[in-house]
């Protein structure tokens, strides 16, 4: 399997608290892993940095190749849209929105046509249950509906990898599965990489690879 992104040593620090201490993964083509470990082990950091959100104090980060750390803001920025899609913890959904139009967003930004900008919306709110609810205000929703939302936004742009922190965790276990046997479906037809921040043994158990993060440093176990 092709690589998508690589990190070595990777060093976080926030004053004297050190939240990574020499971290290094890969993350291939068509491959989901979880990150797991305890609260303030670092995870967050790790998928910000993951995501070109923020950066570290040391270590090196490719993709496909390229040497994100050495791309000025503006290349990052481009990079990051291009090539990354977020699930985050908070929603982040647009309140005086619809379901339709807060997924169709990043595709207008992209400058998709309009025929093609639906045709994908509603085969992605399909995959998340969420088809019957596309003309409802986003604000009206639950907290797992609009958690489904987010991940039918996050994929829309049809990523190369997504970067999800606790995806599942405001949904029930019906719709964990559904979502989990999504990202594993559209993992492997379409060769994205998923890492995915969890607490949920379940959601583990879906993906090929675990790191565990422990006190700011990581091992992989299968």
């Amino acid at each position: 399997m092709e690589s998508l992104l690589a990190a070595k040593d990777l060093v976080k620090s926030y004053g004297e608290y050190r939240a990574l201490r020499g971290v290094s993964l890969e993350l291939r083509a068509g491959q989901m892993a979880a990150v797991m470990g305890p609260s303030g082990c670092g995870k967050s950091s790790l998928l910000l940095i993951l995501g070109l959100l923020q950066s570290p104090d040391s270590g090196a980060y490719s993709a496909q190749g390229q040497d994100l750390l050495r791309l000025d803001h503006a290349r990052q920025a481009l990079f990051r849209r291009q090539f990354f899609g977020f699930i985050l913890q908070s929603c982040a959904v647009f309140s005086y929105s619809t379901v339709e139009e807060n997924v169709e967003f990043p595709l207008i930004y992209a400058g998709v046509p309009r025929r093609e900008r639906l045709r994908r919306v509603a085969e992605l709110l399909d995959s998340v249950n969420l088809l019957e609810k596309a003309h409802a205000w986003s604000n009206q929703l639950s907290g797992g509906e609009q958690q489904r939302v987010a991940i039918a936004r996050a994929l829309v742009n049809r990523p190369k990898v997504l970067l999800a922190d606790e995806p599942t965790g405001q949904l029930d276990s019906d719709n964990t599965e559904k979502v989990m046997a999504h990202f594993r479906k559209i993992s492997e037809e379409l060769s994205l990489g998923i890492l995915i921040v969890t607490h949920d043994p379940f959601v583990a158990e879906y993906c090929d690879l675990t790191y565990r993060l422990h006190d700011g440093r990581i091992a992989a176990e299968r």
